[in-house]
């Protein structure tokens, strides 16, 4: 027998996580599943176009 009224095997609402709240959520109004995720991007373009300066900032200080 299922724990809800709706017939479905969630926990009450009083009982689920965050995360899982959210990601339920977003599966209803269509967000379940982003269209790009971090794994699936070149890590080369996350700082392409950055110019010196901002590795020059980036340089961690035991580095000089």
């Amino acid at each position: 027998m299922s724990d809800s009224a709706d017939g479905t095997d969630r926990p009450a609402p009083e009982q689920e996580p965050e995360w899982q709240r959210r990601r339920r959520l977003a599966a209803v109004f269509g967000d379940g599943v982003p269209e790009q995720t971090s794994d699936d991007r070149d890590a080369r373009e996350d700082t392409a176009g950055k110019g010196d300066e901002w590795y020059r900032a980036e340089v961690p200080p035991h580095h000089g």
